[in-house]
């Protein structure tokens, strides 16, 4: 019996190891057979490398082929996050790499900790290290586990920091980029455009990523080279830009704002409620200095719409964002934040383009479309008069809710020297805009609305001039601008901008503030400057561009710090002019305008008639010397009133083209919060248009100092020479500059 069962296991256990080995028999089968080739594939990727290879990305050239953005390659030390996770294991992995590169392990520390650099790719650790180094490091991977040696292209930029808002930087894939990239083939590890022409032409700067597949031994060690697919380099890009005017522009817009903040305004006496007499702002001395903290500056063509210039301060440096500095530093150089961690004012903000990003009334220099909108519309005629009295009282609301003091239903002038409203007498709509006649386009402003039974007439005719949506310049984070009307006021009510009450239509007190360019009518710099264009061309809506040609990849280079475009294939010439719409403007119409405009800038201009006291035209005194063989000019300022109506709150606008079809230039300039507009930015369009026609000697462009990385600054002062042109006939000129 024994011997039985003895004889029963056995042949259970030989029953077992058949099956055993009869399921391993299938699963050889199976994996020699069905996934003989997968597994094949395994094995190939395990004795093969990957690297993958960095497209070089385009150039970005200005109009005469300045290489306004390089390439150059270097080698950065990174390292996986995750290697890292523990902080006993990277204080190791830190301090023994400090003693490689020229970084210390507390710098490291601080990048690890800033925030600043994207946790979708590894961080870097150390920049533009030299081969021996990194190949040494590769060597030592034992001792510092996750460090990786990156072959990258560096941006640099070789005349930072002009032109820097236009040119813009690169940057680190953020988080909410990532996926959109990745669908396009991008790396994690990828630096991209992430403002100024960097962000908005990136497809076309980029190029396509190459690679090659290394045979590897045992050891790691390449032995052939399997498959290889070179990179496509990105295309270059040549900008509308000429250097020397933009330093130019740079350096008078902000000589102005300095300038600015050295002069005072009155902080008035007004009635109090009381009934006695007292300062505006209690809270303020009796001069209270101008703050001027910001502003743009544009210039472009009328005939096809190519910008020429385009300056925004404060600027930056936009090595800054290439220089793997600390996330320390680079909130120093950036800040968000005050030091008790409430944010900063946002007229101190850098990484702004004002001229596209700005939002801003218009003041006097929107009148121009408010009389076009007039004449258009048959409201008024081109030599229709109108008794301007100093003061405008609305007739068309309840006149016991004006006695009562429920709305305000007289509306007066700016004031004149005498500290009452300028009082111009018989004005038609050329005298208006000479003297800038806030009465006479109030008028305007109650008018077109009551006569046109409230219908959005006005809007239409102001939109028609690219108010309201954005230019389509090929720029980022392109504000639209705000038309003002009954959706607009509807929204607003809803967001808490403004009472419900005010919210429930648009009125009279509306569209008279809109009239002179204030209220809820909200625009940027290049609107306004289009506006201008398409009045200076007579009627054409051209689309702003900064793009004059794009290049096919490796354009050759010329003499130092140039590009030899002559010698470079062209892949895309420049679409402009793009036409947006013709306004098929009424030369009857157009011709006021023009003239009125004209007269803003000449000497001894003002209204006509023996028995009205002579008033200056606002630009006159300003332009008492501009030479007779310079461009000539039409313009028109603007003071733009700011917060609690304080004087020192106002901004400063003026826009100016040329009357030369063949020197077409507009110009415009805001300094935010500097006071009147013949007095700021009047000056910064003046020096310029002596600039475009060879009156004043630009500065020669030169290749810029390297960086100082022990500056606190985001960029350092850049400010004219000669001030000359500024001055202003009685005396006026330039401050003095801190």
């Amino acid at each position: 019996m024994a011997g039985d069962r003895r004889a029963l296991r056995l042949g259970v256990l030989a029953s077992v190891a058949f099956i055993l080995v009869g399921l391993l028999g299938v699963r050889l089968w199976f994996l020699q057979t069905v996934r003989a080739e997968e597994l094949q594939a395994r094995v190939d990727r395990s004795r093969t490398r990957v690297i993958q290879l960095a497209p070089e990305r385009g150039r970005i050239f200005d109009a005469d082929g300045r290489i306004l953005a390089d390439n150059e390659r270097i080698l950065t030390v990174a390292i996986d996050w995750r290697a890292i996770e523990r902080s006993s294991v990277r204080a190791q992995i830190f301090e023994r790499l400090s003693q490689w590169v020229d970084v210390t392990a507390a710098e490291m520390e601080d990048r690890y900790d800033s925030g600043y650099y994207s946790p979708f790719f590894p961080l870097p650790l150390a920049e533009d290290v030299d081969e021996p180094t990194a190949i040494a490091l590769l060597e030592r991977v034992e001792d510092m586990p996750g460090i990786e040696i990156i072959n990258q292209w560096q941006r640099v930029y070789p005349y930072a920091p002009h032109a820097a808002h236009v040119v813009g930087y690169m940057g680190a894939i953020t988080a909410e980029q990532l996926e959109g990239y990745l669908v396009q083939g991008y790396l994690r590890n990828e630096r991209v455009g992430q403002f100024g022409i960097e962000r908005s032409m990136e497809a076309e700067l980029h190029g396509v990523w190459g690679y090659r597949v290394l045979e590897v031994d045992a050891s790691n060690r390449p032995v052939r080279v399997v498959e290889e697919v070179p990179p496509i380099n990105g295309f270059d890009v040549q900008l509308t830009i000429d250097l020397d005017i933009q330093v130019y522009v740079e350096q008078a817009l902000e000589t102005s704002l300095r300038s600015r903040r050295t002069q005072y305004t009155s902080n008035p006496l007004v009635r109090q409620p009381d009934g006695t007499l007292g300062a505006l702002d209690p809270t303020q001395p009796d001069l209270v200095p101008y703050k001027a903290p910001a502003g743009s500056a544009i210039v472009k063509r009328f005939d096809t719409g190519e910008v020429i210039a385009m300056a925004s301060y404060p600027t930056f440096d936009n090595r800054w964002f290439e220089a793997g500095i600390s996330g320390a530093k680079f909130r120093e150089i950036f800040p968000s934040t005050k030091p008790d961690g409430s944010p900063i004012d946002p007229d101190e903000s850098i990484l702004v383009n004002r001229a596209v990003q700005g939002r801003y009334n218009l003041g006097s220099t929107f009148k121009p479309f408010t009389a076009y909108a007039a004449l258009d519309t048959g409201l008024i005629t081109p030599d229709e008069l109108y008794r301007d009295t100093g003061t405008y009282e609305l007739y068309s609301v309840n006149q016991d809710r004006c006695a009562r003091g429920l709305i305000r239903c007289v509306f007066k002038n700016a004031l004149c020297g005498t500290g009452a409203p300028c009082v111009y007498g018989e004005v038609d709509v050329e005298d208006a805009l000479a003297v800038s006649s806030d009465a006479f386009f109030y008028r305007i402003g109650e008018d077109i609305l009551v006569k046109n039974d409230g219908e959005p007439v006005f809007q239409e005719e102001i939109r028609a001039f690219g108010f309201g949506t954005d230019t389509g310049i090929e720029l980022p984070f392109e504000y639209d601008g705000t038309v003002p009307d009954k959706e607009l006021k509807r929204v607003y009510a809803e967001r808490g901008v403004i009472t419900e009450d005010e919210g429930r239509g648009f009125y009279v007190g509306d569209s008279i503030q809109m009239a002179i360019g204030q209220g809820l009518l909200s625009a940027t710099p290049i609107q306004l400057n289009q506006g201008y264009s398409t009045i200076a061309n007579g009627g054409i809506l051209v689309q702003p561009t900064l793009i004059a040609a794009i290049w096919e990849p490796g354009t050759p280079d010329g003499t130092a710090g140039y590009a030899d475009v002559r010698e470079g294939e062209i892949s895309e010439p420049s679409a402009a002019p793009i036409v947006v719409r013709e306004l098929d403007m009424n030369p009857e119409y157009l011709d006021p305008i023009v003239k009125g405009l004209t007269r803003v800038v000449t000497t001894g201009a003002g209204v006509p008639g023996t028995d009205i006291a002579y008033h200056a035209t606002t630009g006159e005194r300003l332009f008492y010397d501009y030479p007779d063989d310079a461009i000539p000019v039409a313009g028109k300022t603007g003071t733009a009133q700011g917060a609690g109506n304080y004087p020192w709150n106002d901004s400063s606008a003026f826009t100016a083209f040329s009357l030369d079809a063949s020197r077409p230039f507009v110009v415009t300039a805001y300094l935010e919060k500097a006071g009147y507009g013949s007095q700021a930015a009047a000056p910064v369009v003046k020096c310029t248009f002596l600039a475009l026609s060879g009156k004043i000697r630009t500065d020669p462009i030169r290749v810029s100092e390297p960086l100082d990385l022990n500056s606190t600054v985001a960029a350092p002062p850049n400010l004219l020479d000669d001030v000359a042109c500024f001055n202003r006939r009685g005396g006026g000129s330039i401050g003095v500059i801190e």
